[in-house]
């Protein structure tokens, strides 16, 4: 770019200089002067920038790493560029006018050719006719010398003087059309001249911008000089800083050498005395396998001494632990009795995207820091709190609500009848509860893995069967979800043994023995329950599910047998048909559903007002759940509550239920447990094989003066416990 401007300077120079000698002595040769005077300065600042430019560039050949004006350099030669590209075209500018003023120049140059060539014409024209007056006058002269032929003379000058009158008319015509012509010339060159005088201010103008933006290039390069001095001073001060650290650290490690030069005299004594030592030990190494060998046979008698006296504790233990399990067995079960048969523990569901955005989606829910059973709900600006057994909130895990009903789970192996049921509106998490997902398995799936391990503890003096079946109450009709026609009805009746339970006839048992039979049973009953989709849950349970577990026991030692039941319940939830969006059949199953529910709550009024007749059989459901409602089994509820907003009338309900439920006192719970005829040898063996006897109430066929001692103290027992 330096270059090109030298260039174009050096054209305008050339044209300057033929420009005055084309114009000669005009009047605009004083500005022509200014202008070399100025273009000299110029190309003597235009030099010197040239100049600073290679120092510049000398400079910036060795980049500063990692500076931080690297940017604001960048943007300054920026500006400088843009700064250039505009005197470009300013001088672009200037060029297009000074070939105008060349061109207007060309022109006048013409026009005084043309007033040169007309005035010489004129002197010509003059010259002749000044010949022609002279020779004219000499005529005259002549004829006035002669007098004889004077009127003769007279009348040819008078002729002659008329054509030379004629003559000089013509010339003096001429002259004032060459003086108009002439005059018109000048006021062109007038004209000219005034152009070429704007030419010349625009040319200033041009000039004076150019002396700004090089006045601006200046500064910036004054402040890029600056810069760089500051970081150059930045740098000098960062070496020397690095500089005065490194002598500071040398001489730190020169101590450290000194030291561990120090050390290395005060080690050389250690060295001789480990030295001394080694070969000591090395001593010892030799004589080691005979001393070995002593140890092990003293080790082996104390070791052969300390696993008898292990032994004889362990036995002594053992024994301890089986009175200890009975007595903590019976203390479970008198905990349970004094806390109530209902018990009731609620779970609050997290929120999640089904339930929206917006006000409606905020949580209305909140829990108690000092107490875990205290549950508080903000329904229409109010706060309502409610106290249950037990509060699980929504980042509660399925391991943390299943330890808290293992207890009732395990006392189903004792003899006992524990009913566990999920309660709440449609989308609550009932079914999550209690089924849960193959990765995180809800209270069925671990309740049967629990049953399996107490089993498997117990098998060396019980011998246990476990056996299953899946129903579900869909429009008031009882469906066996094990069945080969799931859908054909059944009917609930008492049992003919005249004990007074319920049972469903033709209800398929099956037999599980692991975890994978149970995989395969809750399988089979999932794909056989109903569910639908809805406008408040996409998987809406359309019916009650009951999943029934039956265990029973038989004492190898005793002849004791054991019959519990375990019935897990979903409940299919409560739900508004305005939000649901029921239709049609859907609409049929939310009736059904509401009033199976609505049933529910008369029997739990009944029996919290303790009347005398409990209507179980106004719906399927609590006719199925009258045995677990009646005093005859240990019951736990569990209550799943929405936290959003928008749900806060339905979660408002199902606590208050919540509440009335846990204050139903049912009374004690009776132990399903008998004792069979006093086994034979026989009988022993073929129990050990895995064969049991079925359960009943069956009495013993011998007489009670046949029975042993033991057997009569177990009965004691029995009846003292029940």
């Amino acid at each position: 770019q330096v270059e090109t401007l030298k260039a174009k300077l050096l054209e305008q120079a050339q044209e300057i200089s033929r420009l005055r000698s084309e114009l000669g002595g005009t009047d605009t040769e004083k500005h022509r002067d200014l202008l070399v005077a100025e273009n000299e300065r110029l190309r003597q600042e235009m030099k010197a920038c040239e100049g600073e430019l290679r120092e510049l560039r000398r400079q910036q050949q060795v980049p500063c790493q990692g500076c931080a004006h690297l940017q604001e350099n960048a943007e300054l030669q920026e500006r400088m560029s843009q700064l250039q590209r505009e005197a470009e075209e300013m001088r672009a500018k200037l060029a297009e006018l000074e070939l105008e003023v060349q061109q207007k120049t060309n022109r006048l140059a013409e026009v005084e050719l043309r007033l040169k060539d007309s005035l010489a014409e004129r002197a010509e024209e003059e010259e002749r006719l000044s010949r022609r007056l002279r020779d004219s006058q000499e005529t005259i002269a002549s004829l006035k010398s002669q007098p004889q032929q004077i009127k003769y003379i007279i009348k040819t000058v008078e002729v002659e003087s008329a054509k030379a009158k004629q003559a000089l008319c013509e010339s003096q015509s001429r002259n004032q059309y060459l003086q108009e012509q002439v005059g018109m010339q000048r006021q062109v060159l007038k004209e000219m001249e005034q152009q070429l005088q704007s030419s010349q201010k625009t040319a200033a103008q041009l000039r004076a911008q150019i002396v700004m933006y090089e006045a601006e290039l200046e500064r910036a390069h004054g402040q890029m000089l600056e810069e760089m001095q500051a970081m150059e001073e930045e740098k000098n001060r960062a070496i020397e800083e690095a500089f005065s650290r490194a002598q500071v650290e040398m001489k730190a490690v020169h101590e450290n050498l000194a030291g561990v030069r120090t050390n290395l005299l005060t080690l050389q004594p250690a060295l001789r005395t480990l030295t001394h030592d080694y070969n000591s030990l090395k001593r010892q190494v030799r004589d080691f396998p005979l001393l070995l060998q002593e140890t092990l046979r003293s080790a082996r008698a104390e070791i052969g001494q300390a696993i008898e006296e292990v032994h004889s504790t362990n036995r002594e233990l053992l024994r301890k632990y089986r009175r200890e399990l009975q007595l903590r067995k019976k203390c479970h079960n008198e905990l349970v009795r004094l806390k109530g048969n209902i018990r009731v523990f609620g779970r609050v569901r997290p929120i999640t995207k089904e339930d929206g955005e917006g006000p409606e989606a905020t949580n209305a829910v909140t829990f108690d820091a000092d107490d875990d059973a205290v549950l508080h709900l903000l329904h229409k600006g109010k706060q309502v709190s409610f106290e249950l057994d037990k509060v699980f909130p929504p980042q509660a895990s399925q391991e943390e609500v299943f330890q808290e009903v293992q207890a009732l789970v395990t006392s189903c192996i004792d003899g006992y009848n524990v009913c566990i049921f999920a309660y709440g509106q449609t989308g609550a998490g009932k079914t999550y509860t209690m089924e849960g997902t193959a990765v995180n398995p809800g209270i069925n799936q671990r309740a049967l893995q629990l049953l399996f391990s107490e089993v498997r503890s117990k098998a060396a003096d019980w011998d246990y069967t476990i056996s299953v079946s899946a129903a579900e109450i869909y429009n008031e009709s009882l469906r066996d979800l094990l069945g080969k026609e799931p859908q054909e009805k059944l009917e609930i009746k008492l049992c003919p043994d005249g004990s007074g339970q319920l049972y469903v006839p033709g209800l398929t048992e099956f037999r599980v023995q692991s975890v994978e039979d149970i995989n395969k049973v809750f399988e089979f009953g999932h794909v056989n329950r109903v569910t639908e989709c809805t406008n408040l849950n996409e998987h809406s349970s359309r019916s009650h599910a009951l999943l029934i577990v039956t265990v029973r026991g038989l004492d190898h030692s005793t002849g004791l047998r054991t019959t519990g039941k375990l019935n897990l319940v979903d409940l299919a939830g409560s739900e508004r048909v305005g939000r649901s969006g029921a239709e049609g059949s859907r609409l049929r199953e939310a009736q059904h559903i509401n009033k199976s529910l609505s049933a529910l709550g008369d029997v739990i009024y009944a029996l919290r007002s303790r009347q005398g007749h409990v209507p179980f059989r106004n719906s399927k459901l609590t006719y199925l759940l009258q045995d677990s409602l009646s005093g005859d089994s240990k019951t736990l509820m569990m209550v799943q509550v929405s936290p959003a907003e928008k749900n806060t009338s339905e979660t408002l309900c199902s606590l208050k239920f919540a509440e009335r439920v846990r204050s139903v006192e049912l009374g004690p719970v009776s132990r399903k447990a008998e004792l069979a005829t006093w086994p034979s040898q026989e009988q022993l063996e073929g129990d050990s094989t895995g064969t049991t006897a079925p359960p009943g109430r069956g009495h013993a066929s011998s007489s009670p003066g046949q029975l042993s001692g033991r057997a009569a103290s177990i009965r004691r027992k029995l009846q003292t416990s029940g």
